[in-house]
């Protein structure tokens, strides 16, 4: 059984408040204003409803990333206004929820120490689908890569990119991650450097 978005978006909120070592079962349930026979029917332990909140944001990211860049293709963004779209909402909701949060390093190395599989599961479906989503904004004519530069080398590049801006220290305030993200697109997409001529 897979439980509501309402009980995945509660022990989010939970983990963020509480952090994940101070939880019990029993303390989860009682943050997420459940008995903790509704969690134990969908989850054995602690972890497993860890790693269902993390798995459920990130496959909301996912959907709500390519809409997000959809949407500004509508409106007729430039190939730099649906990328950096996709990738704000992609990894910007989530580090805006986490940022905030007084537990974000330990949830952090919560995440990876308990989800890697999934982060990276999650990671290489994003790529891909970006990949392919480049590969219609170059059929579109609203982006042309360099010779020998691929749709998934520029996935990748891009990913990598928005990773590092969740990751800085200190943590890029939630009001200014989108900036970052559009001005990372922007550094990717058409570079902030040539190389000196050759003497």
């Amino acid at each position: 059984m897979r439980p509501a978005p309402a009980l995945l978006q509660r022990l989010e909120a939970a983990f963020l408040s509480h952090g994940y070592s101070a939880l019990s079962m029993l303390g989860l349930a009682e943050a997420c204003d459940v008995t903790a026979r509704t969690l134990y029917n969908y989850f054995s332990n602690k972890e497993e409803a860890f790693r269902a909140a993390v798995l459920y944001r990130n496959e909301m990211a996912l959907s709500r990333g390519f809409a997000a860049g959809r949407e500004q293709w509508s409106k007729g963004g430039s190939a730099l206004d649906i990328l950096a779209a996709i990738l704000d909402v992609r990894y910007g909701d989530t580090r805006r929820l986490a940022n905030v949060s007084p537990h974000l390093v330990e949830l952090n190395s919560a995440v990876f120490q308990r989800c890697n599989d999934i982060v990276t599961t999650v990671a290489l479906s994003f790529e891909a689908d970006l990949a392919q989503f480049i590969i219609e904004l170059q059929e579109a004519n609203l982006l042309r890569l360099h010779a020998g530069i691929t749709p998934a080398d520029a996935a990748q590049a891009l990913a990598n990119g928005a990773r590092g801006v969740n990751q800085r220290l200190p943590p890029v305030p939630p009001a200014a991650l989108s900036a970052r993200y559009r001005e990372m697109c922007q550094f990717v997409l058409y570079g902030c450097a040539e190389p000196p001529p050759r003497s």
